[in-house]
């Protein structure tokens, strides 16, 4: 009924019941160790009654650790539901495979791609290497986003799609923004107000949980691990723009762009979700400053690649949306702001992407001292002191 395998996982087969349960504990107590966590690896169990159940729970108390049952069907994890254990224990699902070589591709980014299944739902398929729990983390934030009102596609479960996973969602007759755009160009200024419009209204929920990243507080630690390639006073500039912000309880996206945003149903939708948080506004349009603009003005050719459309139709986008989130009054002063915010990102390449060589993280150090951001006479203070309001 039990056996341990060579890593010390446990593979439980076939029913577990009333009659068998003292048997059953038996044999998981005798190759349990106090302290040390337990994986029970379900895909050969075929029933489990709540006399089985009583020994997991024993069992964990036992232990003083956790129990992490994997591989679950849908008909046992249920048993677990309605009995409140997966409140209890660690209770994961045997993921469905799927195969997407005959699918449609909708989208395509830096993590990964974006296939239609089917008339009604989607698998975005992270890159090979890509761990389940960081795709777990974005189908759980997605949901967060969800049940706060933010428009995001309704999630249902992750699936193993050849050596890599991805999280399948709900999406009728969608389709990037961007694709949507560029069927018909001159749909980009409406599009960009309609961005602007579903940015101010994602920044008008609430962010603050769980389940959601302090984004100001991972860019100033950011912006603190660049102490190793910039002198103490240009490190200290650069995080005294991140400390001028106050620290809000706004939701962000983190990753603002048409790509990233699904068109269904004449509604804006939004899909990838993996970067969301909550913090100061300005965070998510430099972020989408950096997407949208920084990338078209250093190598517009890889912009069709990255955002899907080509940099003229971008900049319409771009500054429609500006123009509708600022407004009139106030949108130059929103345009200096993002772009601020956007090189401020950029100028933390090196210390995120920890596989640049030195003469590429050189190549960064120069064009950050070329920026002016931390050069001695830049002062934050003035530009944040208008009477621009968030």
């Amino acid at each position: 009924m039990v056996e341990k395998g060579k890593e010390g996982k446990l593979t439980v087969r076939g029913r577990v019941d009333s009659l068998n349960c003292q048997e059953f504990e038996t044999e998981i107590m005798g190759v349990c160790n106090p302290g040390e966590d337990v994986w029970i690896d379900a895909s050969e169990l075929s029933y489990i009654s709540s006399a089985g159940l009583r020994v997991l729970l024993k069992l964990k108390k036992a232990i003083k650790a956790e129990v992490i049952v994997e591989n679950v069907s849908p008909e046992i994890y249920d048993i677990f539901e309605v009995t409140g254990f997966t409140e209890i224990l660690k209770v994961e699902k045997k993921l469905r495979e799927i195969s997407v070589d005959q699918c449609e591709v909708i989208g395509e980014g830096a993590n990964g791609k974006v296939y239609r299944l089917d008339d009604e739902t989607i698998i975005k398929v992270f890159a090979p290497g890509v761990p389940m729990k960081v795709v777990q983390e974005e189908r759980d934030v997605a949901r967060a986003a969800f049940v706060a009102g933010v428009p995001t596609a309704i999630s249902y479960d992750v699936a193993k799609v050849g050596d890599s996973f991805g999280a399948v969602y709900e999406m009728l007759n969608a389709k990037t923004l961007s694709a949507y755009i560029m069927e018909d160009t001159t749909r980009a200024e409406e599009m960009g107000r309609r961005m602007g419009k579903l940015l101010k209204e994602l920044h008008a929920t609430p962010g603050n949980n769980s389940k959601l990243t302090n984004m100001l507080e991972m860019y100033k630690s950011r912006a603190k691990g660049m102490a190793k390639y910039l002198t103490p006073e240009e490190d200290a500039k650069l995080l005294s723009v991140y400390e001028a912000l106050e620290d809000c309880n706004t939701m962000l996206h983190g990753d603002y762009h048409a790509k990233n945003i699904m068109y269904m149903n004449d509604e804006l939708i939004f899909i990838d979700m993996g970067d969301v948080g909550y913090g100061h506004p300005l965070l998510d349009l430099g972020s989408s400053y950096l997407g949208m603009v920084h990338v078209g003005e250093t190598n517009p050719e890889s912009v069709p690649k990255y955002l899907g459309m080509d940099y003229e139709t971008v900049k319409i986008v771009w500054n429609s949306m500006l123009l509708t989130y600022f407004g009139e009054d106030h949108v130059e002063e929103g345009r200096a702001l993002a772009k601020i915010y956007g090189e401020a990102k950029y100028m933390l390449v090196p210390y995120i992407y920890t596989k640049m060589t030195e003469d590429m993280i050189a190549g960064f150090v120069e064009r950050t001292r070329k920026s002016g951001l931390i050069s001695a006479d830049f002062d934050i203070s003035p530009a944040l002191n208008r009477t621009i309001k968030f």
